[in-house]
């Protein structure tokens, strides 16, 4: 077992393309944004001390035997120490995220994935990122009730990822034909991810046809997406951005705090521009050329945007 300091992160993530529609078995792609991070430290407690969790960030402070059993950052720890069958360590992880919480950005799943990576490097037995993502599927249950596993496989891969639940071959990874980059921006306001999963839910069940037609539509920017990044056909990319942002509009997932960012971007120039996330609240982004970075940004600060990142996906 280690007796050093670890300290390990975890990027946040945005939805480039099949939001809703990947908890039905439609593809999704997202990708890492390094911008913004969570970051677990593990430093060694004294004997008999057990194992402590400070996430000042969250106005927590507590030690694992005495956590609840449904704490999303005790149940990451206690998930590594049973998948590695290791005994409970004297240590302090202590957790900090410039992650918006509730934003699309996956929060959550960057700082489960931080927990377990440090708390694997700490006792000495790194874990592959098909681990790491299995065992922060487990905690995104707690945050979302029936999560698609689309953020814990992309942070847990740190690259772009083409993403079908029910797909037995796992994710796979795109290669980026040709770099792009994305402005997002925060709507400020909170949004509910399992309660929209569960609202979009409950109206597939009472119009399965309707519902699934849009499904499958959503699914196809992803399919076609995923084809233009790989042949660096980047401007061809926006007009899907902007027709998958329709449909999540007929979803009943917007805003219009989300549609007027979006408009907003469109207006200043953005090739494409949708919502990132379960919507309602937290980020849309936006497809830029550089020639256009700078005003795109200046536009949805002046619409109102709490937080602005510009991120190149490469």
């Amino acid at each position: 077992m280690s007796r050093a300091s670890v300290q390990s992160s975890a990027p946040g993530k945005v939805i480039l393309f099949g939001e809703h529609a990947v908890v039905y078995g439609q593809p999704a792609i997202a990708v890492p944004v390094s911008e913004v991070e969570a970051r677990a430290t593990i430093e060694p407690a004294p004997p008999s001390s057990g194992l402590s969790l400070v996430a000042a960030d969250l106005g927590q402070r507590f030690t694992l035997s005495e956590a609840p059993p449904q704490d999303p950052l005790a149940v990451a720890a206690r998930l590594t120490l049973s998948r590695l069958a290791a005994p409970v360590p004297d240590a302090k992880i202590i957790v900090r995220s410039s992650i918006p919480i509730a934003s699309g950005l996956g929060s959550g799943a960057a700082v489960s994935t931080a927990i377990v990576r440090a708390l694997a490097e700490f006792l000495g037995r790194p874990l592959p990122p098909a681990d790491v993502s299995e065992l922060v599927f487990e905690v995104e249950k707690i945050h979302h009730g029936t999560p698609s596993g689309i953020d814990n496989t992309v942070i847990a891969y740190e690259q772009p990822i083409y993403f079908v639940r029910t797909a037995t071959s796992g994710p796979q990874l795109i290669s980026v034909g040709a770099p792009f980059t994305l402005v997002i921006a925060d709507t400020g306001l909170p949004s509910p991810t399992r309660r929209l999963v569960s609202q979009v839910r409950a109206e597939w069940q009472r119009d399965r046809a309707r519902y699934e037609t849009l499904f499958e539509r959503i699914g196809d920017f992803a399919r076609e997406g995923r084809r233009k990044i790989q042949t660096g056909d980047v401007e061809a990319l926006g007009p899907l951005m902007d027709d998958n942002h329709a449909l999540l509009i007929q979803l009943g997932v917007s805003s219009p705090a989300l549609n007027e960012l979006v408009d907003a971007a469109r207006d200043a120039g953005a090739l494409g521009a949708k919502l990132s996330g379960a919507g309602q609240g937290g980020n849309m982004l936006a497809l830029v050329g550089a020639e256009r970075a700078e005003d795109v940004t200046g536009a949805l600060r002046q619409a109102g945007a709490t937080h602005v990142i510009r991120t190149t996906v490469e």
